[in-house]
């Protein structure tokens, strides 16, 4: 199995770690302790499962290390699922049955449910994915489709009027139906935060790709930074502030949007 960050044998402290867990409530997961996943399909790569239902998700995030050579061309996904692909650092080819995408750092592909992703590490270094899969809930008439891009490219937008607080978005889910969730980058500027404490059905999950912050939990106040993981059940109360000195506080996140609730 061994660990992420491949960091073994007997430590010079005592054990401990920043790592919170409390099912269906939220977790807080930072980068040491966290397990290498053999997962069927993904050669030469590393891969941690971060959120997943057995934390209280209805979603599953994995962090992956694709080495020289890494990839999944058995296809992940298909059938009632949906996935997100998005490359935090390398160079990796992505494809579906609608496209074939050369991504570099920013970039992204969306497969609908239906179409299996497949994907290779095409540069010597290694590529870190960040990757995402949940059940597609269709909707009549409408139709998600296949998405590609890089979030580089995409202006950044005020958070709810927050001159400081900027946001990104991947898919046209504000404006099409057919998408049944969005993936979201959040950036604070040193210093700043929510405008309020966020209490909402929707689940987030979230990776921190730079900078530190405070954030509240369910009424816990805990400092997460770069590497860490962060994931929001349903109605937890939460918000942020961006700390720290030299780099913004910013992250990746999901939520699922665009549907009523079933009963």
């Amino acid at each position: 199995m061994g660990y992420m960050n491949n960091s073994i044998g007997y430590r010079e402290e005592v054990l401990c770690t920043r790592s919170v867990i409390k099912k269906n409530r939220y977790a807080v997961i930072e980068p040491d302790g966290l397990v290498k996943n053999v997962i069927p399909g993904f050669e030469n790569c590393d891969i941690t499962i971060l959120g997943s239902p057995e934390m209280g998700a209805s979603f599953v995030d994995y962090l992956v290390t694709a080495k020289e050579g890494g990839k999944n061309t058995a296809g992940f996904g298909g059938g009632k699922l949906e996935i997100f692909f998005y490359v935090l650092e390398g160079s990796v080819t992505a494809w579906n049955d609608d496209q074939n995408v050369h991504l570099t750092e920013g970039g992204y592909l969306y497969s609908p449910a239906g179409k299996k992703l497949y994907f290779e590490n095409s540069g010597k270094e290694d590529a870190k994915i960040f990757l995402y899969k949940r059940l597609y809930s269709p909707l009549e008439g409408k139709e998600a489709y296949t998405v590609a891009g890089n979030i580089n490219d995409v202006p950044w937008v005020e958070y709810e009027g927050m001159k400081d607080v900027l946001v990104k978005d991947f898919l046209p889910s504000a404006k099409d139906l057919a998408f049944d969730m969005n993936m979201h980058v959040l950036k604070f500027e040193m210093g700043t935060s929510h405008g309020y404490i966020e209490t909402h059905v929707q689940e987030h999950g979230a990776y921190i790709y730079s900078g530190k912050g405070m954030y509240i939990l369910d009424g816990d106040w805990i400092p997460v930074k770069k590497g860490d993981y962060i994931f929001m059940d349903a109605y937890c109360p939460q918000a942020g502030y961006g700390v720290g000195r030299n780099e913004d506080f910013a992250y990746i996140y999901s939520k699922d949007c665009n549907r009523d609730i079933e009963l």
